[in-house]
């Protein structure tokens, strides 16, 4: 079984120690970086924005996990500087063009994934599941750091692996993002995660010096 990959999740960060943070990340080979982009309307928070992004990309080569928690997504992408080797997630409630959003982000030559929340039915995945590279399913309700799991969720996470077996999608990537710690990680693991984004639960807890131990303890485990 390919191990998993880290995505880091920026937003949980100190921007005093961003440098020294990146330099960690870079020297324990992070696959990705998580950046939350929020408008304020599709979540009742605001999030990293287009600046950050730019600052984020001098400073490193990592590629981006942008997860676009906004409201017509369609309008804004050209706003954010998109790589051919980032992922772009978009909710599935964010826009009426689903398939057309993820038309214009393949445009890029990235990854597309659809989010899917704690209360969006598996079932919206049927008419898109030959268009995504992938699932970024949501372990918390969208929009605030350091949340703790929804109960339902890993129960979601199982019946996803069963649908995705059932429509012979078995080998789609699956991200799982909220509160994944090394345990709940190790048992997601089993429902096929692949990507693990990583936050105060896992990575962002103690002081900077400590970000290299945690991310081997969670390496160890997916």
């Amino acid at each position: 079984m390919n191990k998993g990959k880290i995505s880091a999740s920026m937003m949980c960060s100190n921007l005093v120690d961003l440098k020294k943070t990146i330099e960690i990340f870079e020297k324990e080979k992070i696959e990705y970086l998580h950046i939350d982009m929020m408008d304020g309307d599709f979540v009742p928070n605001f999030g990293l924005g287009v600046d950050y992004i730019r600052s984020l990309r001098e400073l490193t080569s990592i590629p981006l996990d942008l997860h676009l928690m906004i409201n017509n997504p369609e309008y804004k992408l050209e706003w954010i500087g998109i790589h051919s080797d980032d992922i772009v997630s978009i909710h599935y409630e964010s826009t009426t063009q689903v398939q057309r959003v993820m038309d214009r982000v393949k445009k890029y030559g990235c990854k597309c994934f659809l989010a899917i929340n704690p209360a969006t039915p598996i079932y919206v995945l049927e008419e898109v599941l030959d268009y995504i590279d992938g699932i970024n399913l949501l372990m918390v309700n969208p929009g605030y750091a350091g949340q703790k799991m929804v109960s339902s969720t890993m129960n979601k996470a199982k019946k996803l692996h069963e649908f995705l077996k059932e429509n012979k999608h078995e080998d789609m990537t699956v991200e799982v993002d909220g509160n994944i710690s090394p345990i709940k990680a190790q048992e997601l693991k089993k429902y096929g995660a692949s990507i693990y984004v990583a936050g105060t639960t896992a990575l962002f807890k103690g002081d900077v010096d400590d970000f290299s131990d945690n991310i081997r303890k969670l390496r160890s485990v997916i």
